[in-house]
């Protein structure tokens, strides 16, 4: 063992039932951006309740925590942030070479947030050694980790999914040889996270089916890696009955504009339904990109006045607006879990979802607490609303089974404790 890693393990004792002290890595941490930030928050506010010690270590955009969850900055340069992507910082910025290469590596068409922000954290945990039991890191598997591993830190990944589906399903949305080498280049850093994630001791991972494609995709070993399904605030996510439902009124959430995400699919769905329902419109949680496929995709049905998106609601909002929606959907080509499938059960609003990735284990069985069809196929999608909007009996069912099966399967807490499981068992391991 080398001196650093002695200093780290005589520092503080493995817990063995007690509170555990966990630095929460997060290479960008908020909600908005993604189901990382949304993992962070509710599992840190989840840890905290069942009486660990947790700070959150994140970059640009920051995260929104609940209160007794500690938060200390790991600055990026923050080159992608709004309303300003891809800036050129002035040069009195780039103070490190860690610095030198996340530009470079914006400046080549790649994106080096993963790698740089591990180096980052390294540093700053290195001057914290008596502070912390565990390292978790959630979905970043830069190769600061592994410098980490031998400083001594006890080390657990979370991984949703592989980002190599990611990249597949953009390669194949991609026209032209320029954009698919743009494409490759964007998403060298998947092999890095591969060759990293081989090595964590502990993987922690949201479905079999991601776990599956981890094994597949990533090469880790399967015997390192456990399922903990995500979970749901069931008292902010609930019924609202006093909330009438808007009639023909669809609602789906895209995080980012993305092939994996389906939402072209959706919109053509949308565009055949309303040839039989005028009222058929569409509320989405999130932003398209200008001149992206979904702009595109709106312009050519004559969507412009059957779309609504909105963006950086707080989470009773959102709740809200399923209580004003006749159905959810979840069109991914594509998902390691779906947190919007049980945010929308978990309201009790009707859901149809497609049978990507994982969303068949999320939602259950086709007409059970969904109406599920294949991905990548509008007219499949359009008839399943279809059916709901016009059957209030069958849309009642769904929804009240969708509600009844996030109770029984998908709590905070259960995840909490699961994972600190996934602590003790990598600190029991460690090196003395």
């Amino acid at each position: 063992m080398s001196p650093a890693a002695k200093a780290l393990a005589s520092a503080r004792p493995a817990p063995v039932d007690g509170p555990v002290r966990v630095a929460l890595l997060v290479y960008r941490g908020n909600p908005r951006c993604g189901g990382q930030g949304v993992y962070t928050r509710h599992l840190s506010r989840a840890l905290v309740a069942a009486g660990h010690h947790v700070t959150v270590f994140a970059g640009q955009p920051y995260p929104e925590l609940d209160p007794g969850v500690d938060f200390t900055p790991v600055p990026s340069l923050d080159l992608y942030r709004e309303p300003d992507p891809f800036r050129r910082p002035r040069l009195r910025e780039i103070a490190s070479v860690t610095d030198a290469v996340e530009l470079t590596t914006m400046w080549t068409g790649g994106f080096g947030e993963p790698r740089t922000f591990s180096w980052r954290a390294r540093a700053v945990l290195a001057a914290r050694r008596g502070d912390f039991d565990v390292v978790h890191d959630n979905q970043g598997l830069g190769t600061g980790l592994l410098r980490m591993m031998g400083d001594g830190w006890p080390v657990v990944a979370s991984i949703h999914h592989p980002v190599s589906v990611d990249r597949g399903l953009d390669l194949a949305e991609a026209r032209g040889t320029a954009r698919a080498l743009t494409l490759r280049r964007w998403y060298g850093f998947a092999a890095m996270q591969s060759r990293v994630a081989r090595r964590i001791p502990r993987i922690v991972t949201v479905s079999e089916s991601s776990r599956r494609d981890i094994v597949e995709l990533m090469g880790v070993a399967p015997e390192r890696i456990s399922v903990i399904p995500l979970g749901v605030d069931t008292e902010c996510w609930c019924p609202r009955p006093e909330i009438p439902r808007v009639p023909g009124r669809i609602m789906t959430t895209a995080s980012a504009d993305v092939p994996l995400k389906g939402l072209v699919y959706l919109l053509e769905a949308l565009a055949k339904l309303r040839t039989e329902r005028d009222d058929a419109h569409l509320v989405v949680v999130g932003r398209p990109r200008v001149a992206g496929p979904v702009a595109a995709t709106i312009a050519r049905f004559g969507l412009e006045d059957a779309v609504q998106f909105v963006a950086g609601e707080p989470d009773r909002r959102l709740a809200e607006r399923y209580a004003e929606a006749s159905v959810a959907v979840v069109p991914s080509l594509y998902e390691g879990f779906s947190l919007p499938a049980i945010e929308a059960m978990a309201c009790g609003v009707p859901l149809v979802a497609t049978t990507g990735g994982a969303l068949p284990e999320v939602v259950g069985p086709d007409g059970g607490s969904a109406l599920v069809v294949p991905p990548a196929d509008p007219g499949a999608i359009a008839a399943a609303i279809g059916r709901v909007l016009a059957r209030p009996a069958l849309a009642l069912r769904l929804g009240a089974a969708g509600r009844a099966r996030v109770l029984e399967r998908f709590s905070w807490t259960r995840v909490a404790v699961a994972t600190a499981e996934e602590y003790r068992a990598v600190l029991a391991v460690r090196p003395c």
